[in-house]
């Protein structure tokens, strides 16, 4: 049974994060909240962390994950991020989106696209996630956290007590902001071409689409 600590949505207690970051640091993997859908994640080194995770949500090694940063500095550090696109990002984190760059050589190579050696990364709008992060020093790795019928299907959860049921006895933690559970998913942007592209719209697509015009800078749809 995982143990639960419940987190106030934007003041979280201190001390709970205190205990939070010693698990994900002991190989604990947790189901969170985000600004976007709940997660399953683990700090960012643990292999074995990122093995459960692949093996609960049944996707195989090619099921890329994304890696949360706690500041553009943070984010810097793991991805190669030209001129133009370090403008766009400024603008829009912290934030639901998800930004497709180069990897740099920081970044495990389990989490790495294998042949074009991208990431997606997320700085999220969460007072919860950041003060994680930021207790925490390094980034983690994360999916969304999908249930799956025994066909393989995506089952939508709506309740959060039916989402910490179904994950209870999967993993170590769960984190409980006492909110509604999120629908909507982040906006998914890749950065790796000369013009970005945006995959997947959702959360803050209006706010992307602000960015690049107030930069003079073209997108587009994929």
């Amino acid at each position: 049974m995982a143990q639960k600590i419940k987190l106030h949505p934007e003041t979280p207690h201190q001390k709970r994060v205190f205990d939070i970051v010693d698990m994900l640091n002991s190989g604990s993997v947790m189901l969170f909240p985000t600004d976007s859908k709940y997660a399953l994640g683990c700090e960012f080194s643990n292999k074995k962390g990122l093995d459960r995770i692949r093996s609960i949500r049944r996707v195989d090694k090619d099921h890329l994950f994304t890696l949360l940063c706690d500041s553009l500095s943070g984010l810097a550090r793991f991805a190669h991020i030209s001129d133009n696109n370090f403008k766009i990002i400024k603008r829009l984190i912290p934030g639901p989106f998800t930004f497709i760059l180069p990897a740099t050589k920081e970044v495990p190579k389990l989490m790495v696209h294998p042949s074009r050696k991208t990431v997606g990364f997320r700085v999220p709008d969460s007072p919860i996630c950041l003060s994680i992060l930021t207790e925490l020093g390094s980034p983690i790795m994360a999916t969304t956290a999908k249930h799956q019928e025994s066909g393989g299907n995506d089952v939508e959860v709506n309740n959060p007590d039916d989402l910490f049921h179904i994950y209870d006895k999967l993993v170590d933690l769960v984190i409980d902001d006492e909110q509604p559970l999120n629908p909507e998913s982040s906006t998914v942007i890749d950065m790796t071409g000369d013009t970005a592209v945006i995959i997947r719209p959702g959360l803050g697509i209006g706010r992307v689409e602000e960015a690049f015009a107030l930069q003079n800078l073209e997108f587009e749809y994929s």
